[in-house]
């Protein structure tokens, strides 16, 4: 049943409070501690549709061996995921201004070890797909247990030749509880040049299909497409799903959109306004 636009208008709000804790997080870090709201601010509709409204989970057991798993592999972009964590109720929100800093339980890329709510270590670009296929064959081999594992990358990242061997893999063994979202926002850390001019990904419907991947391609900001993508997500079998959404980088705040320049840079007092002004106008 496809959502109401009162969820729809809820799902939006709670992207924009995910994007304004991402910016604020960045602003508290400085440039000492610089992390890279741009990435973050690409997912953040993404985000808000998994963790408020897809992901079987429950913040008071996050090892309950049926919850859904998620890995973040573009790491990076980790502001936007631990706001979420904190909304869900896995920490305090007080803990995201500890944000990189020493013997914080929020470090700059996902790790397992130190934060509720992270399923797998990440950041290592190119290899969450491979993570999230093992978890996934874990899942319907050997631990036969009905949760479904998620795995967000970005399309800089499809340049790693790791990706398409577990995109083989993951098709090999009918990992129909797998779903890939690719984030293309068509930048990388490469502060000019765009991923479809340094280093082309391009077919990528083509490819992904090639390699007898279920494709979806959305507007990576449409709450109501993403909602439906992972729904048809959960029909399809036999095989895995791969959600194509096209996205802006830096979405949400205008000085910050498709400016690669804010990949990884801290916001002025004055910008942070302006970007709170704009996300809660």
């Amino acid at each position: 049943m496809p959502p109401t636009e009162k969820r729809i208008a809820e799902l939006e709000l709670i992207a924009a409070k995910l994007r304004l804790h991402a910016v604020t997080i960045a602003h508290r870090l400085g440039e000492d501690r610089k992390c890279h709201p741009g990435p973050a601010l690409s997912i953040a509709d993404i985000i808000a549709v998994l963790y408020f409204e897809t992901l079987r989970m429950d913040p008071a057991r996050p090892d309950w061996p049926d919850r859904d798993r998620f890995v973040l592999s573009k790491g990076h972009a980790c502001p936007i995921l631990y706001a979420a964590l904190a909304m869900k109720g896995f920490f305090r929100e007080e803990a995201l201004w500890t944000l990189r800093h020493v013997n914080s339980m929020l470090q700059g890329h996902p790790d397992m070890t130190k934060t509720p709510g992270i399923d797998m270590t990440a950041g290592s670009l190119g290899h969450g797909l491979s993570l999230a296929a093992g978890i996934a064959l874990a899942g319907r081999h050997i631990d036969k247990r009905p949760y479904r594992v998620y795995a967000l990358l970005g399309d800089g990242e499809l340049q790693e030749g790791l990706v398409w061997e577990a995109a083989m893999a993951a098709a090999n063994f009918g990992l129909d509880n797998l779903v890939a979202v690719v984030d293309c926002n068509d930048w990388q850390s490469s502060k000019s040049v765009p991923v479809s001019k340094l280093m082309s990904v391009q077919p990528l419907r083509g490819k992904w299909e090639s390699f007898n991947w279920f494709v979806e391609e959305i507007d990576g900001h449409d709450v109501a497409q993403i909602v439906g993508a992972f729904a048809q997500a959960q029909k399809n079998r036999g095989r895995p799903t791969v959600i194509l959404a096209t996205t802006v980088k830096g979405k949400g705040v205008s000085f910050m959109e498709n400016n690669n320049s804010w990949h990884q840079k801290a916001p002025t007092d004055a910008e942070l306004e302006s970007a709170r002004r704009q996300l809660l106008s």
